[in-house]
């Protein structure tokens, strides 16, 4: 058996409901809340005013509602967040109690849930939802489900079920960030962070919190950094550890597991060094790689 289910529980889940919740969104999001319906799931992130981030999450549409699947840890504080926004609107805001949030990943996962290879494609599965990772559909899917279900849904469709290192593995591999663990809140921004690559930013919708600079760092060419994956020989230096060409700083370690990681890299450097640039970070040899998605 290939394929693998790891229950996210670093993941939880806010509802936004009542009759404005698409306008109320549509004002502070970096993607289209048209995007979103009932067969579809997008990424989006919310901003500073200054254009920097606080919070991403994925959106879906279940019974009426958006549901988003963010940060556990930072669930309050984007609670807290949105809630700043409502004033008039008829908008609110809950914590979903009693659902997991799930990974599914590996041969044959999206053919075994009966979704399309297509990024963001959703269906409907008893009380929750099924989806395929709006980044990037070779990353496999994702589950909303009453707890107790999930586990369930998962052996009876022959899926192993394993821990969060998989999860990183298998993330990694595709290079893809976990929140705030690869970017930095209040200083990292979407272009950096590969938002523009992965469907997390539209450029034709209108106004959106700190879309003014993300606009500008597109159009004006300002993106000097990029986070991408690499590979990490020897012992795995610590979130925030620096990386090194020489002696000239280029760049900053984020989240690692098993010898691959996620690093903040000056496109500069990586283009003096090619396709076999090799740096390093603390006692290790970090080795910068560019994903089949990406563009630099």
């Amino acid at each position: 058996m290939n394929r693998t289910c790891v229950v996210l529980e670093n993941r939880g889940l806010i509802k936004v409901s009542g009759e404005d919740r698409a306008e109320f969104l549509q004002g502070l999001i970096s993607n289209d809340i048209n995007h979103v319906a009932p067969d579809r799931v997008i990424w989006a992130a919310l901003l500073t005013p200054q254009g920097k981030y606080l919070h991403d999450f994925f959106v879906i549409e279940l019974d009426g509602a958006f549901y988003l699947d963010c940060e556990a840890e930072r669930l309050m504080d984007l609670g807290q967040r949105l809630r700043k926004y409502v004033l008039r609107a008829k908008v609110s805001l809950d914590v979903v109690e009693g659902f997991s949030v799930t990974a599914l990943f590996g041969d044959g996962a999206l053919q075994a849930l009966a979704l399309p290879e297509e990024d963001g494609a959703a269906r409907a599965w008893d009380r929750g939802m099924l989806y395929v990772d709006p980044r990037l559909a070779a990353a496999g899917a994702r589950a909303i489900l009453p707890s107790d279900e999930a586990i369930g849904m998962a052996t009876a469709l022959e899926f192993a079920i394993s821990d969060a290192t998989a999860y990183d593995r298998q993330r990694l591999s595709h290079g893809l960030s976990d929140g705030s663990r690869d970017l930095v809140v209040e200083k990292a921004i979407l272009l950096e962070s590969n938002f523009d690559e992965l469907h997390g930013v539209d450029w034709q919708k209108g106004c959106y919190m700190g879309q003014e600079l993300t606009a500008r760092t597109k159009y004006r060419g300002l993106v000097k950094k990029r986070l991408l994956p690499v590979r990490i020989e020897g012992p795995a230096p610590p979130p925030g550890a620096p990386v090194f060409d020489g002696d000239r700083d280029i760049g900053e370690i984020r989240s690692s597991v098993d010898g691959m990681g996620m690093a903040l890299i000056r496109l500069d450097a990586m283009e003096k060094a090619g396709e076999d640039a090799s740096f390093h970070a603390d006692d290790a040899v970090v080795k910068p790689w560019k994903p089949a998605w990406a563009r630099l």
